[in-house]
């Protein structure tokens, strides 16, 4: 495996330095945010980065005002922003005074709805930017897809030297997230009781979610599994697909359903520990369509995404809409891949005029009119053409 492999910052990211004050990129702990950015900075001049979790750095803002003004003609980077939420009121005062755009760049490992303060004070002098883990278009030509998919996006987890480190990582991943992370953020949750809900959303991954039904199993209310559905969505551990509701004549379902966002930590949630596990493992179809619906949600991320599934069962993985736009997804893991009568049926009643079927496969083709077979970066060169 390689050491590493580059990532480039997004041309918004540059250009929302150059027109806001203040810019935050979110995204999961260990997801390469700091790296990316200190690539950067390396480029530019009249720069600071600051780490919050170094005692050192974390000791120079034992007087934030005056270090602030000391630095004043800077673009000053604020690293691991969550642990020190104090800071934005501050900030805010700062923005103000100065004046001027590119003055602060700010990482956060949780959602600006967990860093309460950022929306409450920094109102219009910010703006919210997203890393997610690699996505397979950015380490295709690196690394083949089953090794991908296996391990999972985390940069320490892909490019581990063998599996059995990959896993470790992973492992470890898993258990500082819950004893040091989610306390850090404030909230008193036993680790085991919010491992055992994770583990309980890894064998539901792609399913309709129960809240009563986990309740029962975890002995908690309803509403407390949605609290902690909620936080994990919220730290970007879990996606929460929302239904699409279309004003059709059949009955639709109304329940979301739940992904583990990283295909590398849900299979080390379900112990699956090499791709050839996940070959015989009944999460291998599962597993797949996670990894797509993932990566063109994050891809495509001007696009609003939904899942379409009728009381008959008539169903879509993904529906894709923007303005007058539709689009249908539907995720097969095989080699050969035939959808059922019921993914047609909801095709003619949902009037989509251009669907997919992602495969992993290599190749590309036509399996009647509008639908196509193909590889999921033959479709991301087919979407960046419309």
């Amino acid at each position: 495996m390689d050491t590493y492999i580059p990532r480039k910052l997004e041309s918004s990211i540059i250009r929302n330095l150059d027109n806001f004050p203040s810019i935050a990129i979110l995204g999961p702990r260990q997801c390469g945010k700091s790296t990316l950015i200190r690539e950067y900075l390396k480029q530019q001049s009249h720069v600071l980065y600051l780490d919050l979790q170094a005692p050192d750095d974390l000791n120079k803002l034992s007087e934030p005002t005056l270090f602030f003004e000391q630095h004043k003609d800077k673009l000053i980077c604020l690293d691991e922003i969550q642990r020190k939420p104090e800071l934005f009121s501050i900030l805010r005062s700062v923005i103000d005074r100065n004046n001027r755009n590119g003055q602060f760049l700010i990482l956060g490992s949780a959602s600006r709805d967990l860093i309460k303060q950022s929306s409450e004070t920094l109102a219009g002098r910010i703006i919210y930017e997203h890393l997610t883990p690699f996505i397979f278009s950015e380490i295709n030509g690196n690394m083949k897809l089953p090794d991908y998919w296996n391990r999972g996006g985390f940069p320490r987890s892909l490019l581990a030297l063998d599996s059995e480190t990959s896993m470790l990582w992973r492992t470890n991943f898993v258990s500082t997230f819950l004893e040091r992370d989610i306390p850090q953020l404030g909230f008193s949750i036993a680790p085991q009781s919010l491992r055992r809900l994770w583990l309980m959303l890894a064998h539901s991954h792609g399913q309709l979610i129960n809240f009563s039904k986990i309740g029962e199993s975890l002995g908690v209310s309803h509403t407390t599994v949605r609290s902690y559905v909620e936080l994990l969505e919220l730290t970007f551990m879990i996606r929460v697909l929302q239904p699409y509701n279309a004003n059709l004549k059949k009955r639709l379902v109304k329940t979301t359903k739940v992904y583990i966002r990283d295909t590398g930590i849900l299979h080390n949630l379900l112990q699956i520990r090499s791709y050839d596990d996940l070959l015989g493992h009944p999460m291998f179809g599962p597993s797949w369509e996670g990894l797509v619906i993932e990566n063109i949600i994050t891809t495509m991320n001007d696009w609003n995404a939904f899942f379409y599934r009728s009381s008959s069962g008539d169903e879509v993985d993904l529906i894709l809409t923007r303005g007058m736009e539709m689009i249908g997804v539907e995720c097969k893991a095989s080699a050969r891949p035939i959808p059922g009568k019921r993914f047609f049926t909801a095709l003619t009643d949902l009037g989509l005029t251009r669907s997919f079927i992602i495969a992993p496969i290599d190749d590309e083709y036509q399996l009647k009119k509008d639908v196509w077979i193909m590889g999921i970066d033959q479709f991301f060169k087919r979407m960046s053409s419309l």
